[in-house]
């Protein structure tokens, strides 16, 4: 899984969570190293998503959170849609 594509998974899973998810859960639903849900957080906190976490009990995004829109052409959509 790319990396947006695995930034994109957190914020959806942070997005439908009632409690907060721990990095080791987030890496096996992701398939990837707890090692690198850190820096995935870590680089949606600097791109300023309301994530927030505590050591030990996990992550959550602040509700209200909504993605910003993306601004696609129709080639762009059917590109990305195609993969």
């Amino acid at each position: 899984m790319r990396r947006a594509e695995r930034l994109f998974q957190i914020i959806q899973i942070l997005r439908g969570a009632r409690r907060p998810v721990t990095a080791y859960s987030l890496s096996e639903e992701l398939e990837t190293s707890p090692r690198t849900i850190y820096r995935d957080i870590a680089e949606l906190m600097a791109q300023r998503v309301p994530v927030r976490g505590e050591a030990g009990i996990g992550y959550i995004l602040d509700k209200g959170y909504d993605m910003p829109p993306l601004m696609l052409t129709p080639d762009e959509i059917e590109a990305a849609v195609l993969g």
